[in-house]
C-alpha cells in the first residue's frame, strides 16, 4: 500500500505543471503559470492583432448561415441583415466590457470571476463555460469535417457518402465517409492546440487574409453562374405589425446568443493586450463589421443558389457539393480551394472560441496538473467523444439548446460586469484573487459569494417559464415575451440583483470612485510575503472619525 501511495506521489509530481515556487497547498489549487497575470513580455497583442482575430473569427459557416432562420421565419433580407448588424454591435459592447478587465489587469475569465463569485465559488461558472466550449468544439470540428469531405472528393470523386459502405445506423446522423472526414479534421487540428496563446495570433492573421478572399471568390462564382443576384434579395417580408417587431427582436437575440460564450471569456484573449486601448476600438468596430459582411455574402450566395437550382441553399458546403457534382476539373479545383479556406475558418474559430477557452477554464479547475495546452487537448478529446453529429441531426434541436445555454451565460456575465463596473468601480486586488485563506477579501463565506449566486439564480429564473414555452409547453404570453429577450433579461436581472445585494450587504475591496490600478502593478508574484500577506502595495489609512481602515489608491481615494 505504501509503495502504491509513493508511486502516486511520484506521478503527481511528474505530471504537475509549471508554477511559481513557494506556493501553499491552497494556492496550488488556484494558480499556475497560465493562470497568473500575464507578464509584460507576453503582452504581444496589438490593435491589429485584435482586428485580424475578429475578422478571422467572423468568417465561419455559422455566421454565413445566421440570417437563414430569420428569413425563413418571415423577415426580408435587409431586415435580417440589420438584425445581424445590431446584434453583433451589442455583442461588441459586451465583449469590450468584459475584455477591459483582462486588458487592464492581464487576467483571464477564470481568475476575474473570483472577485464576484468567490475564490472557490468561481468553479461553477468556469465549469459551465468549459462544458459549452467542449460541446462547441465538437460541433465546429464536425462542420470542419464536411470541408475535408469536399476536399477529398474534389480529388477522388469516388469518395462519396452514398456509395462508400456505411457502418453507422441510418438514424445516427452521420455516415462512414463523413465520420472519417471529421476524424481527419479533428486529427489535423491537434498541432494548432500546442502553441501558446500569445503566439497563436499569427494563425488568425493568415486566416484574416485568406478566408475572406475565398468567400468573396465564392460569391462572384455564384453570381456568374446565376446570371444575377437571385430573387431572395427582392423578396419582401411576410410579416407585419407586432409579429414583424418580435421576429426582428428574436433575430437580434439570435446573433447575441451566438456570441454568448465569447462575451464571457474575452478576458482570456484581451489579457495579452499591450494596453487596454488595443482591446477596445478594434473589437468594438471589427465585430459588427466582420460578422455583417460574412452574413451578407451568405445571403447573396444563397439568393444566387435559388436562381441556379430553384431552391435557396443556405449551407455553403451543400452548395459547394452541388457545384462539385456538376463541375469539370477546373471547378473541382475551385471547390477544393474554397473548402480548404472554410476548413481553415473552422480551425481558427475552434481554437479561438473553444480550445483556448476550455483550456483556460479547465486550468482553473485543476491548476496543479492542467495548463491551457493540456486543457485544449482534453477539450478536443471530449469534442470527439460526444458524437457531435447527434446535435446536428435537426437544426431546431441545437438552436434550442444554444438559446437555453445563453441564459446561464448571460447571468454569469451580468454578475461579473456589474461587480467590476458598478460595485468595485474598476478596482481589483489582483494578488488576493490567488489567496485561498479565509482572511482574503474574495473568500466571502467558505470561499463562495452568496450574493453572486442569489443574483445568478435570479437571472436564470426570469427565463425558466419562457424556456418551457420554447420547448413546446403552454405558458403565459408574458413569459414568452421575456424569453424572446432572454440574454438581456438574464443579464439585467442578475446584474441588478447583485448590485442591490452588495449595496445593502457591502463587500470588501471596493473603491469609492472609479479607479483601475492594473498599470500600477509591477510585482506579479502571487506567493505570500514573509509576513503572510499577499499585499497590493497600497498604504493603509485609518479614518479616526468612523473607526474604519482603508487602503489608499495612488490618488488617495479610499478602498474599503
Amino acid at each position: 500500500m505504501a509503495e502504491k501511495l509513493s508511486a502516486v506521489r511520484r506521478w503527481s509530481k511528474r505530471l504537475a505543471v509549471e508554477a511559481e515556487p513557494g506556493l501553499t497547498t491552497a494556492q496550488l489549487m488556484l494558480t499556475n503559470h497560465d493562470l497568473k497575470p500575464v507578464e509584460a513580455e507576453r503582452r504581444t497583442w496589438g490593435a491589429w492583432n485584435f482586428v485580424g482575430f475578429w475578422i478571422a473569427d467572423s468568417f465561419n459557416i455559422n455566421t454565413w448561415m445566421i440570417s437563414s432562420s430569420m428569413m425563413v421565419n418571415g423577415l426580408s433580407w435587409w431586415q435580417s441583415w440589420l438584425c445581424v448588424w445590431i446584434g453583433y454591435a451589442i455583442s461588441g459592447c459586451f465583449i469590450c466590457l468584459t475584455g477591459r478587465i483582462g486588458a487592464t489587469y492581464h487576467i483571464g475569465f477564470p481568475v476575474a470571476s473570483r472577485s464576484s463569485f468567490g475564490i472557490w465559488g468561481s468553479f461553477w461558472p468556469v465549469l459551465n463555460r468549459a462544458a459549452m466550449a467542449c460541446i462547441w468544439y465538437g460541433v465546429q470540428a464536425y462542420i470542419g469535417g464536411h470541408c475535408v469531405y469536399l476536399m477529398i472528393r474534389s480529388i477522388w470523386k469516388a469518395w462519396d457518402r452514398d456509395t462508400i459502405p456505411n457502418t453507422f445506423s441510418p438514424t445516427s446522423g452521420t455516415t462512414t465517409a463523413d465520420f472519417v472526414s471529421f476524424f481527419i479534421f479533428w486529427l489535423c487540428s491537434l498541432p494548432a492546440i500546442w502553441f501558446p496563446v500569445h503566439k497563436i495570433r499569427h494563425l488568425f492573421t493568415v486566416k484574416a487574409y485568406f478566408v475572406p478572399s475565398a468567400a468573396i471568390a465564392f460569391m462572384i462564382w455564384a453570381i456568374v453562374r446565376a446570371g444575377d443576384i437571385g430573387p431572395i434579395i427582392r423578396q419582401p417580408s411576410s410579416l407585419k405589425g407586432s409579429d414583424l417587431a418580435w421576429e426582428f427582436v428574436k433575430g437580434i437575440m439570435t446573433s447575441i446568443a451566438n456570441f454568448a460564450t465569447l462575451i464571457v471569456n474575452d478576458p482570456d484573449f484581451s489579457r495579452y493586450a499591450r494596453k487596454p486601448k488595443d482591446a477596445l476600438w478594434p473589437q468594438l468596430l471589427t465585430i459588427p463589421t466582420g460578422f455583417a459582411i460574412t452574413s451578407l455574402i451568405g445571403i447573396l450566395v444563397s439568393s444566387c443558389s435559388f436562381s441556379i437550382y430553384g431552391e435557396a441553399i443556405w449551407d455553403p458546403l451543400k452548395l459547394l457539393e452541388k457545384f462539385l457534382d456538376e463541375g469539370n476539373s477546373a471547378e473541382r479545383f475551385g471547390v477544393f480551394v474554397i473548402a480548404f479556406a472554410f476548413s481553415l475558418a473552422q480551425l481558427g474559430t475552434n481554437i479561438a472560441a473553444n480550445s483556448v477557452s476550455a483550456g483556460a477554464d479547465l486550468t482553473a479547475l485543476l491548476p496543479r496538473w492542467i495548463n491551457i495546452r493540456r486543457g485544449g487537448y482534453i477539450c478536443a478529446a471530449v469534442g470527439l467523444a460526444m458524437n457531435p453529429w447527434t446535435l446536428l441531426k435537426t437544426n431546431n434541436q441545437f438552436t434550442t439548446y444554444l438559446s437555453a445555454y445563453s441564459v446561464f451565460l448571460s447571468s454569469i456575465a451580468g454578475v461579473i460586469i456589474f461587480d467590476y463596473y458598478v460595485v468595485r468601480r474598476g478596482y481589483l486586488e489582483v494578488k488576493e484573487l490567488y489567496d485561498g485563506r479565509k482572511t482574503g477579501p474574495y473568500y466571502y463565506t467558505w470561499g463562495i459569494h452568496w450574493r453572486a449566486y442569489a443574483a445568478y439564480i435570479a437571472g436564470i429564473l426570469i427565463n425558466v417559464v419562457g424556456f418551457a414555452g420554447a420547448v413546446g409547453r403552454k405558458v403565459p404570453i408574458g413569459a414568452t415575451y421575456i424569453y424572446n429577450v432572454n440574454f438581456f433579461a438574464g443579464f439585467l436581472v442578475s446584474g441588478g440583483v447583485y448590485s442591490l445585494l452588495c449595496h445593502f450587504f457591502p463587500v470588501p475591496a471596493v473603491s469609492d470612485k472609479w479607479m483601475e490600478v492594473g498599470d500600477e502593478i509591477e510585482d506579479l508574484r502571487v506567493t505570500y510575503d514573509s509576513d503572510g500577506a499577499t499585499g497590493s502595495g497600497h498604504e493603509i489609512y485609518v479614518d479616526p472619525m468612523v473607526g474604519k481602515s482603508y487602503k489608499l489608491g495612488a490618488d488617495d481615494s479610499k478602498i474599503v
